[in-house]
């Protein structure tokens, strides 16, 4: 029987990755177990690590009191939305970036790349200028048109795209394929790891995107879910309880389409770092 040699340096770094883990996990569980409490249990001290009694009124509330049936629905059609518009756009110029020449292809790049180090309050008076010419500020469209070109989706899947075999394009092209069937036929899976890496990054960041929509979105009926759950802090006082049921009802569909999706975001990521 093969013997496993554990030094101090393995106790040390599975100690501290312990309790990193219970540091990232504790929020989450304090917003999962605060949704079930009652107002009065919810500032309580000491605090109840765990319910005594469990309750549902906060998920009534929030439900009846609130729109937050249509606030959570706004949060997904947004972000699913996003999504598609992003990776069908960033896949293609990616793909042209990469296997394309054409004048001012570096040029074009580079813009690329320097968008990338903007940050977003300095491209957003632009951004809302435009949106107000166009007649859509206070409606969905406006948080999804800004963002569906996405800098750092271009270039992730250029570099994807870099790790397409330049013959295999040739090849198909001599077999008569035309540019969109080259694409979708040859391309495409190649870059497939990397179209669902970066779906997954699309939608977190856009699910998690507070500052342009609470920018471009104002009426109550408009609002996603974590713009929902923030007006419902008072000034004079606050229910923890009603918070802590929003707050749960936000983390729990990104943090389930995480860790549904991890294994092809890690595969995609780590075929990303690989180029030849």
């Amino acid at each position: 029987m093969k013997k496993i040699k554990v030094t101090l340096s393995d106790l040390l770094t599975s100690l501290v990755l312990c309790i990193l883990t219970i540091l990232f996990i504790f929020p989450f569980y304090w917003i999962m177990t605060g949704a079930f409490k009652s107002q009065a249990a919810t500032i309580v001290i000491p605090p109840q690590w765990w319910p005594k009694e469990i309750t549902i009124e906060n998920f009534k509330a929030l439900i009846i009191q609130n729109p937050a049936l249509k606030w959570l629905w706004n949060s997904i059609f947004i972000s699913i939305t996003t999504m598609l518009l992003v990776c069908a756009t960033s896949s293609l110029a990616g793909y042209v970036l990469a296997k394309k020449r054409f004048y001012g292809q570096k040029i074009l790049f580079s813009i690329f790349i320097a968008a990338m180090a903007l940050p977003k309050q300095v491209v957003l008076v632009p951004l809302v200028r435009i949106v107000n010419f166009m007649g859509i500020h206070d409606s969905l469209p406006a948080v999804i048109l800004p963002l569906v070109g996405w800098p750092f989706g271009v270039f992730l899947m250029k570099q994807f795209s870099e790790n397409i075999p330049t013959e295999l394009l040739e090849s198909a092209k001599i077999d008569g394929c035309g540019e969109v069937r080259t694409f979708f036929n040859v391309a495409f899976p190649i870059v497939k790891p990397g179209f669902a890496a970066l779906a997954i990054f699309t939608f977190i960041n856009t699910w998690n995107d507070y500052f342009m929509q609470l920018v471009m979105l104002t009426s109550r009926e408009n609002l996603t879910i974590s713009l929902g759950v923030a007006t419902m802090q008072a000034e004079m006082a606050t229910n923890y309880g009603l918070i802590m049921a929003g707050a749960a009802m936000a983390a729990v569909p990104i943090v389930a389409v995480f860790l549904i999706f991890q294994k092809s975001f890690t595969q995609g990521i780590t075929m990303g770092a690989v180029k030849g």
